[in-house]
């Protein structure tokens, strides 16, 4: 076993993922209980790819403009229910690493929007978290779900093994 995934520094990673899923799971919430239209922040990335150093590059700007954009209505529900189902992912390590992997993808998607705000900070404890492997998940759920998924799948495959008797 590597280090950084023993249970005594898994604390420490254990309250690095329920802090950044507290973080997701918090924005989602605002979202999902607010009158959230990414409609407007969608806009504002694209006036920021203008200039002579856009803070949003002409190939991102033509995937708002073109995919985006016209499929807002479906980003306004992918977004907050997306920051809410990886931050419960997170907070009760279930899923850890699917949540991990999509929470920097949505974080690197407003970095390149853009907007840096606490994304930078998200996105890096994210990474953190996915280096420290079983680590980040030792102390929830995907502790006990794994092992038995492993166990189940691989029960499942020797049944699909049996030779054939004629």
């Amino acid at each position: 076993m590597k280090w950084w995934e023993n249970q005594k520094v898994s604390v420490v990673w254990t309250m690095m993922r329920i802090w950044l899923g507290v973080q997701w799971l918090e924005a989602g919430w605002h979202k999902v209980n607010g009158d959230f239209d990414a409609s407007g922040f969608l806009q504002g990335a694209l006036t920021k790819a203008t200039g002579d150093h856009p803070a949003v590059q002409g190939w991102y700007a033509e995937f708002l403009n073109g995919v985006a954009l016209p499929n807002v209505e479906l980003f306004n529900v992918l977004i907050p229910w997306g920051e809410i189902m990886v931050g419960i992912g997170l907070i009760v390590g279930f899923m850890t690493i699917p949540a991990l992997i999509a929470g920097a993808f949505m974080n690197l998607n407003f970095l390149l929007a853009g907007t840096v705000s606490t994304n930078p900070i998200l996105y890096t404890a994210a990474i953190i978290l996915l280096f420290a492997g079983r680590g980040a998940y030792c102390w929830g759920a995907d502790h006990w779900m794994i092992p038995y998924m492993k166990q189940m799948f691989n029960h499942h495959e020797k049944k699909q093994k049996k030779p054939i008797v004629v």
